[in-house]
């Protein structure tokens, strides 16, 4: 039986990141490179940021645009990619009652009609502000507290709403941490005057060749040997650190999964509470068509309940081309059956209707189902990953990323959380 120092579960952003961040730690310090093997049960690495080129267009799984806060992070992919990486100042609208907003929508209601606008700021001005004891029971308590019914009724709740497939009072006041675009009444009525839309992805940048150029800049630091593709885990017995494979048994000292925490403690045989993890998944069509269409648009939200999809991007406004380049995503309870032939026709009529194409021809397609795709942070799911975190680090196995931490966060929080990882195994190399 072959037994391995780390045995990492998952050749997504976060299980490359920890290998290579493992891998550096050694180097750094001198000491031998670390016996890691990663195991990934798809047939290519990269998770949910893989990149389909077909025909001519680019499309990735879902618009995934980074957004880096550390630059020392950036210089280090940037350093093993090839090819051009774009630079691009969001430009992002929502679509209300037939009228385009720009994004962030509370800080820009006076683009809104009269009337609208008059009642969002109205409710914005006389909301039920938190008391000094008190904090909101939910995320759908803390949008009407913190900016209104007007806002909260006109997008903020329908939209998230189609983003969650749940009711917004089932999840956590904080359950989109920094990335909930933040504004006070001052900042709202400054914007009036001074337009300032930004926010945590003001400025994205994406590869000339779709984000798996990031992933292939991982790949660049950890070697083929390393990698066990088309090799799903199967059971892991934590006393006696043994994993189960679809090919083989494993030993290990220690192992970092970026698997569901859900399927890792089913895996383990970890007594949990399965009913505190709860998540949507979301059906992503990529549509590529004959001719441009709206240009200077990054991508653009839905509130509407009668529109199928909560968000359309458009790559070709990054990338370039004369060609209309599309992604559109669907929210969808995880147990939900997703009829994908009509939801794609369902999906085109919307686009017709809301005047995204007009005319065009659909020349190219794909389509995937994320499952999971955003998870539910309630109270009850940060209590019981505290404590099944604590048995888990005690048998030596961590659970890391937006699905191992069951978590919102970035891609670029994933590779600081597995660099500090790998840090803190820096003294045991």
């Amino acid at each position: 039986m072959q037994t391995v120092e780390y045995l990492v579960v998952g050749a997504g952003m976060s299980g490359l990141g920890f290998t290579a961040w493992l891998r550096a730690e050694a180097a750094a310090r001198g000491r031998p490179l670390p016996d890691v093997l990663v195991l990934e049960a798809d047939d290519a690495p990269g998770g949910y940021c893989k990149t389909v080129e077909q025909d001519g267009f680019v499309w990735d799984y879902s618009g995934h645009f980074f957004h880096f806060k550390h630059e020392d992070i950036e210089a280090w992919l940037r350093a093993r990619m090839d090819g051009e990486v774009r630079t691009v100042a969001r430009h992002a609208a929502i679509r209300v009652a037939g009228r385009d907003i720009d994004f962030p929508f509370q800080k820009n209601i006076h683009q809104l009609p009269h009337d609208d606008f008059l009642s969002c700021l109205h409710d914005l001005y006389f909301r039920h502000e938190d008391s000094p004891d008190a904090s909101p029971g939910s995320f759908k308590e803390m949008l009407y507290r913190r900016f209104g019914r007007g806002i909260a009724e006109m997008f903020l709740v329908p939209y998230n709403e189609k983003l969650y497939a749940t009711d917004l009072d089932r999840l956590d006041q904080d359950a989109m941490g920094r990335f909930f675009p933040r504004a006070d009444v001052a900042d709202i009525i400054r914007n009036f005057k001074h337009p300032d839309s930004g926010g945590y992805n003001a400025t994205f940048t994406y590869p000339a060749h779709g984000a798996i150029e990031y992933v292939r800049a991982l790949l660049r630091e950890v070697p083929s040997s390393q990698l066990a593709l088309g090799e799903r885990l199967v059971s892991i017995d934590l006393r006696r650190q043994l994993a189960l494979t679809t090919k083989r048994e494993l030993g290990f000292k220690r192992l970092v999964s970026s698997a569901p925490l859900p399927r890792l403690l089913a895996a383990c045989g970890v007594d949990h509470d399965a009913a505190a993890f709860t998540w949507n998944k979301v059906l992503v069509f990529n549509l590529g068509f004959d001719r441009k269409g709206r240009e200077g648009l990054h991508w653009m939200y839905f509130p509407d309940p009668e529109v199928v999809f909560y968000r359309v991007g458009w790559y070709d406004n990054i990338l370039g081309g004369d060609r209309m380049s599309l992604y559109v995503e669907i929210g969808a309870d995880k147990d939900a059956a997703l009829d994908v032939p009509r939801l794609r026709e369902r999906v085109l009529a919307d686009l017709e209707r809301e005047g995204i194409i007009d005319g065009h021809t659909l020349v190219a397609e794909h389509s995937v189902v994320l499952d999971p795709a955003y998870v539910h942070v309630t109270q009850a799911s940060m209590a019981e990953h505290a404590r099944v975190r604590r048995l888990l680090e005690a048998a030596g196995v961590y659970s890391v990323g937006r699905y191992g931490g069951w978590t919102y966060c970035s891609i670029e929080d994933n590779l600081v959380e597995t660099r500090e990882l790998a840090r803190t195994f820096g003294p045991l190399l």
